[in-house]
């Protein structure tokens, strides 16, 4: 068993940046021949044109079943097969701090990229994959589909739901031989986490990059920031035969914050209670 894509035809969704930029770089390194799916047309041509014959671009908006259904046809058509789908895509939507604040103008579009874009990236998949030996199917969810919190409601409850749709799926396509895993990055250093707007300096950014960065370490056990490329790493063991009995799993790759509570409280509150006494 290896990690070698050789022969195999992958499809990457939002794949002009951030994790899935690294994913569609990794698994051309690995031998893999890639459609590179993004509404960002500019950089998917630069893209696939830097990685030369091995990739192509294919202007894709997830949220529509027709645009999904002709890109896996002109993965096949163009590439003879699909081996690899990695549902990639996705959008955080509109930031309010408070649920009460969120008057969820952005609702219908946050569920059609980040849930239906999955689901029909799925169907459209394996619906090729059943007829033709198997697969793997890739989701992108996160840790915020496992983990209770405040504010993104409607991100939350997407990557929630992409999660159960991928466990379902697992189940559903495993008399395919097609294999179906969720993955839920933490925070990982990617457009989407960088709160920066567009346009301001690379001073300021970097100055938001690192304040943002000391917010995220909070409950995170490993006090390393995650790179696109980490959560790329793990993309490509499951696509390969290393994980050929791995399907219907969640792994986080999030630093530990799943993990726990990153704090030691018994050290807290020894420290208080010997401050107390101090006073």
């Amino acid at each position: 068993m290896h990690q070698d894509l050789s022969g195999q035809v992958a499809i990457v969704t939002g794949g002009t940046g951030g994790i899935g930029r690294a994913t569609a770089e990794l698994f051309v390194k690995h031998g893999a021949r890639v459609v590179i799916a993004d509404i960002d047309t500019e950089a998917g041509d630069a893209l696939a044109a830097k990685l030369g014959p091995a990739a192509l671009f294919k202007r894709t908006d997830v949220s529509q079943m027709d645009e999904v259904r002709a890109l896996v046809d002109f993965a096949v058509s163009r590439f003879g097969g699909l081996h690899v789908m990695f549902n990639n895509a996705g959008i955080s939507g509109a930031q309010h701090p408070r649920f009460l604040d969120d008057d969820l103008q952005d609702f219908q579009r946050v569920i059609g990229i980040n849930l239906f874009g999955v689901m029909a990236g799925s169907q459209c998949a394996a619906r090729h994959m059943a007829q033709n030996g198997g697969g793997v199917i890739i989701n992108n969810a996160s840790i915020a589909g496992l983990l209770p919190g405040q504010a993104l409601m409607s991100y939350r409850a997407s990557k929630a739901a992409v999660i159960m749709f991928t466990k379902s799926t697992a189940i559903d396509f495993a008399e395919y031989n097609i294999r179906v895993n969720v993955l839920a990055p933490g925070h990982i250093r990617t457009p989407l986490t960088a709160y920066a707007e567009p346009g301001v300096s690379s001073e300021v950014a970097e100055r938001i990059r690192v304040a943002v960065g000391a917010a995220f370490d909070v409950n995170q056990p490993l006090k390393r920031t995650g790179r696109p490329e980490d959560v790329a790493e793990v993309v490509l063991f499951l696509a390969s035969d290393r994980a050929a009995q791995i399907t219907g799993v969640v792994l986080p790759v999030d630093g530990g914050i799943t993990a726990g509570d990153p704090v030691n409280h018994l050290r807290e509150i020894q420290a208080a209670r010997a401050r107390a006494l101090a006073g």
